[in-house]
């Protein structure tokens, strides 16, 4: 990457323990897991920051997007228990839920005719319940009355889940939710691609390679996806590293993943937090640097990156944008997954998003599911 005032830039960088990896960021190079942790285990997040500024604006800059769209959690009823999950309900609880496919329509009816969505986040428990046919129902519906709205779908371990339910194969389940009409796959239920941390945070979800390898068959059947970080649990600095480079290693072969969005674990109301394991978030300083070491790692592989506004409120995720984020992420009208910690609001509307690109210095613009830009602001 040609980058303006080179002499200026080396010498600010110069004094920092990381000149050698961020010089090399900016030469182009491809990092490794080393250089990973180094960075991981480095302090220096402005230096980090003011790179992955730089990265950005080569990429997109002074644009930075967002999508007009809903979060609908279509039932909350889940038998993998995760220790980190405030929203999940055991199968026959009182307060356990359930969306019928004609409420499913109504929602996503309302949305576009009230505020204009363009996509809806479908995403939900691991409910033993529910066979394939109702998804497919959903997404035909929604498509039926809405084409134009896109569906960004599921999780691979809700698609495992379906598999099980249907003694099917995970690309079959992925191959009949594309024709159903899912235009994206979300890509949730990462938290952190090694098996130790999984053991300790969600020990009945499916392991690193389940995951790695449903999303290698989704992108195999050309279906874009989501690649995610939840950090901030038990995991190590080592452990967010091979996370990182896992999703890197898989974007070299497929091509994929569309954006990384990294967020920080919410402790409020979880197991984790009853258990004392986890009693407070990673905090502002946390994410700008998983965001800013993300556009540095990922530089010529996944071109978006999420200021994660969700879990770390509008004004953090103002800051990300100069720490290498370049999409806000969605309008939120519904959700209820983060919303259970009772952390924080969790709705959003498109005119807010818009002040608060703009606020922070950037041009605001619309996009689709799949990154292309509709229309400025």
């Amino acid at each position: 990457m040609q980058y303006d005032n080179n002499k200026l830039v080396s010498d600010f960088l110069s004094k920092s323990d990381i000149s050698d990896i961020l010089d090399s960021a900016l030469a182009g190079h491809r990092l490794g897991l080393k250089e990973c942790i180094r960075l991981i285990k480095s302090d220096d997040v402005n230096s980090m920051g003011f790179v992955a500024n730089l990265l950005r604006r080569s990429l997109c800059g002074d644009t930075i997007t967002f999508i007009n769209n809903i979060i609908l959690n279509y039932t909350n009823v889940c038998i993998t228990y995760c220790k980190f999950c405030a929203f999940y309900r055991p199968p026959g609880h009182e307060e356990s839920y359930t969306v019928p496919i004609e409420e499913i329509v109504k929602r996503v009816a309302t949305s576009r005719e009230l505020f204009g969505i363009t996509q809806v986040l479908i995403q939900g428990g691991h409910n033993p319940n529910l066979k394939l046919e109702y998804y497919e129902d959903a997404f035909r519906a929604i498509k039926q009355k809405y084409p134009e709205v896109g569906i960004n779908g599921l999780s691979p371990s809700e698609v495992d889940m379906i598999a099980k339910v249907e003694r099917s194969s995970t690309k079959e389940v992925l191959a009949r939710l594309k024709d159903a009409g899912m235009d994206t796959f979300a890509g949730g239920g990462a938290e952190i691609l090694e098996d130790s941390v999984k053991e300790q945070i969600s020990p009945f979800k499916i392991k690193s390679h389940e995951w790695l390898r449903i999303m290698e068959e989704a992108h195999h059947l050309g279906l874009k996806s989501v690649a995610t970080m939840m950090y901030g649990t038990v995991e190590t600095e080592e452990d967010r590293a091979r996370h990182i480079i896992k999703i890197a290693q898989l974007q070299e072969k497929t091509g994929g993943f569309m954006v990384f969005i990294p967020w920080s674990f919410e402790p409020n109301k979880t197991q984790m937090q009853s258990e004392g394991k986890i009693r407070y978030a990673s905090g502002g300083l946390s994410l700008l640097k998983m965001i800013a070491i993300a556009r540095i790692m990922y530089y010529g592989l996944i071109d978006h990156l999420q200021s994660s506004w969700l879990t770390n409120g509008i004004g953090m995720a103002q800051l990300a944008l100069n720490y290498g984020a370049d999409d806000f992420g969605g309008t939120l009208i519904g959700e209820e997954v983060v919303s259970a910690t009772g952390s924080r609001s969790t709705e959003l509307t498109s005119d807010k998003i818009i002040v608060a690109i703009k606020r922070a210095g950037f041009r605001a613009a619309e996009r689709d599911n799949f990154y292309k830009l509709i229309k400025y602001y």
